[in-house]
């Protein structure tokens, strides 16, 4: 049985170990900043020494995961290089989506195999339980060793691996923060219009979910290309000419509105949804030509 170390179990790590140990690796140890944070981790994985010392946690694993913040990765581990453990051939696998297995030299001089193992997934809390990564992609990147087990770890967890290369990994991580992140506050302004038609705020979100959710159904069964509907997608000029006297009062929405309609816009019309003319009337009407 492969066993495995969790530095920094917070939502992600916690998460990732509770998927580990459902998938029959032994959780050795974890660490979170207070002992009380790591009982709490502990609890919820259901196994793992829970402990403050990132050395004392790592000993004897032959996985450790370094699941802490970007700009923690390199201080964990320098640390972890400077202590007196044998890192030879033990897998060093950080979970930035930003940052590459480069971060982890230190370790890797040591000897460890050094990869960096990014689920494509959003983790709200601890409690996200092993479901959130069935069938998600991983984006690996590293020494070949490395990416192997983090391969074989993926499978596993019932995910899907797919590698990159160290200079694209901030393309990537843009890419993922564009689909997930920055869909929050498309969907607060859309509350908020929603909020000044008199909609209390717990109706806003609930009617506004399901609606995202068939969005992305659409995506799901015919592609980005293919899940595109409204008034854009049928080149309805006079829905946007209105959509956008509404959004007057509303300044901030209405950058939001223009930039991502013209973006839509080019969509429809590569994909022959509209023809030149609608196209080239819309796009003006975007732009306050």
């Amino acid at each position: 049985m492969t066993t495995v170390s969790i530095l920094g179990a917070g939502k992600l790590g916690t998460a990732l170990g509770t998927a580990l140990r459902r998938s029959g690796y032994q959780i050795h140890a974890l660490t979170c900043l207070t002992q009380s944070s790591a009982q709490e981790s502990r609890q919820i994985i259901g196994s793992g020494n829970p402990l403050t010392d990132n050395r004392e946690a790592a000993a004897g694993s032959q996985v450790v995961f370094l699941t802490v913040p970007d700009d923690a990765i390199r201080g964990v581990a320098e640390d972890l290089a400077s202590g007196s453990r044998d890192w030879t051939g033990v897998f060093c696998l950080h979970c930035s989506g930003m940052l590459s297995s480069e971060i982890l030299a230190p370790l890797a001089k040591r000897g460890a195999l050094t990869a960096s193992f990014h689920p494509m997934q959003s983790f709200a809390s601890k409690q996200a339980g092993p479901e959130s990564f069935v069938g998600i992609h991983v984006g690996l990147e590293g020494e070949p060793r490395a990416r192997k087990k983090a391969q074989a770890i993926a499978e596993d967890l019932g995910s899907q691996s797919f590698i990159l290369a160290a200079k694209d990994k901030p393309l990537y991580h843009t890419a993922c923060s564009m689909a997930s992140n920055l869909l929050v506050p498309l969907l607060h302004h859309a509350s908020i219009l929603l909020q000044n038609t008199g909609m209390e705020r717990p109706d806003q979100v609930e009617a506004l979910l399901p609606l995202v959710q068939g969005t992305l159904r659409n995506v799901k069964n015919f592609d980005t290309k293919g899940g595109l509907t409204g008034p854009l997608a049928r080149g309805d000029e006079k829905s946007v000419t209105l959509q956008m006297e509404a959004l007057q009062g509303y300044p901030r929405a209405l950058r939001i509105y223009r930039e991502l309609s013209i973006a839509a816009l080019e969509m429809a019309r590569t994909e022959r949804e509209i023809n030149e003319q609608e196209y080239t009337r819309i796009r003006a009407l975007l732009e306050g030509k």
